[in-house]
């Protein structure tokens, strides 16, 4: 029997029912794994942001879809497939605390860092990416042997205090207030 030519590749392989899959360098772990929960990570935090850039219009979606761009990078590093340092030098962080203080001064916002979440509906996603930012900086954290994601640290450090003032600024556009946190005095 001859085989099709254009027969489209199959999507699954089967090799991960057990619960293993495998690294960049073929070794074989778990998919409980810190380097493994750490790519799982950063991928939803990817989704997330996808939904966010449905929602967002002009130069906030450009610079969203540049972001996931860079999460892939962030999988491949965490993956092994590439040192961080070969992706991240430093200043995609300085364009962050760029873009962080741009959108600052146009929500001309000083709120505390404690508000609730919410808002209008790109606020909101703002704040799910955030914490699912800080997520996966804690898994990445966790599968770091040494320094070798130092670079991709400072980047999600810097990644989830834009969605913060990223969701203000979403507020402001629609001229609705931060609902801040106040310490309940109750007895």
């Amino acid at each position: 029997m001859s085989e099709q030519p254009n027969k489209t590749p199959r999507v699954y392989t089967r090799s991960g029912d057990g619960g293993m899959t495998s690294l960049s360098s073929g070794r074989r772990v778990r998919k409980t794994e810190a380097h493994i929960v750490a790519c799982g990570d950063l991928d939803e935090l990817n989704s997330f942001i996808g939904l966010l850039a449905c929602e967002a219009e002009g130069s906030e979606r450009a610079a969203l879809r540049d972001i996931q761009r860079r999460l892939l990078d962030a999988g491949g590093c965490v993956a092994g497939f590439f040192p961080a340092r070969e992706r991240f030098d430093g200043s995609e962080t300085g364009e962050l605390e760029a873009r962080i203080d741009r959108l600052q001064a146009a929500a001309d916002r000083r709120e505390g860092r404690l508000v609730l979440p919410g808002g209008c509906r790109c606020a909101a996603l703002s704040h799910v990416c955030r914490s699912v930012c800080r997520r996966a900086e804690r898994s990445v954290c966790a599968a770091e042997e040494g320094e070798e994601f130092s670079p991709l640290r400072s980047f999600l450090n810097r990644l989830s205090d834009y969605f913060f003032v990223l969701a203000l600024f979403f507020n402001h556009f629609h001229d609705l207030k931060e609902i801040k946190w106040e310490k309940d005095t109750r007895s």
